[in-house]
């Protein structure tokens, strides 16, 4: 994908990362991921990125946590990579939300955990290891076609209908990374395809997820 000239250089990433740990979340690098904000302590987390630059990190916790107990316990474990992304949609409601919409720069793998501040929780985060993220995409190492034959059969079966013909003509990143992050998938899956090691492993990984839910008989495979 295009980086934006707004995107930070890799060199210049931060030594520390707000992170937001939210089940089922999946941000990966060049994708968009709409949010909404209502909880105090990712209220303030907001206005602090919005103040500095911009950056969150989304991860998700190891644990099930129930509706009920709000998003994730202060004390989750958590898995040891997410996705940070950088605020580039903002606006506020009527009754005290933020709609904000992330947009995926790198992956990072967590080196320690901080101190709360406002509440939220903060890491020192690694990005070296995924460097490769902010790089241009090397087109023409994914299996294209059986990427398209395995989402033409799973939203076939879900009844949903895609203009395939503008999909076909996206490049092969923007396909893997948009319905990477499209699908309804298990949260351990999401993971799955967070954890690739690059696109062409993403691909593999998609195409194997969507296959494995039309062998199950109709896509019930790929759930929250």
């Amino acid at each position: 994908m295009i980086p934006s000239p707004f995107d930070p250089a890799f060199d210049t990433l931060p030594a520390t990362l707000p992170i937001f740990p939210l089940p089922g979340a999946l941000l990966l690098p060049g994708g968009k991921l709409p949010l909404q904000i209502f909880e105090p302590r990712y209220l303030a987390m907001t206005r602090d990125a919005l103040s500095s630059d911009r950056l969150i990190g989304m991860i998700q916790p190891k644990e099930q946590v129930s509706e009920s107990e709000g998003l994730v316990a202060h004390t989750a474990a958590l898995h040891q990579i997410g996705g940070a992304g950088r605020i580039t949609s903002f606006g506020e409601t009527d009754d005290g939300r933020y709609m904000i919409t992330l947009s995926g720069l790198c992956r990072f793998a967590i080196v320690r955990e901080l101190p709360t501040i406002g509440g939220y929780r903060r890491v020192v985060p690694d990005f070296a290891r995924f460097r490769s993220d902010m790089e241009p995409a090397t087109e023409g190492v994914v299996d294209r076609a059986r990427v398209l034959k395995a989402l033409k059969a799973f939203f076939g079966a879900q009844k949903v209908k895609v203009d395939w013909k503008a999909v076909e003509a996206i490049a092969d990143d923007t396909l893997v990374t948009t319905f990477a992050m499209l699908c309804p998938f298990a949260p351990q899956e999401k993971q799955a395809l967070l954890e690739a090691s690059d696109i062409a492993e993403r691909a593999r990984v998609l195409t194997t997820l969507l296959e494995l839910a039309m062998l199950a008989g109709d896509g019930e495979t790929a759930r929250h």
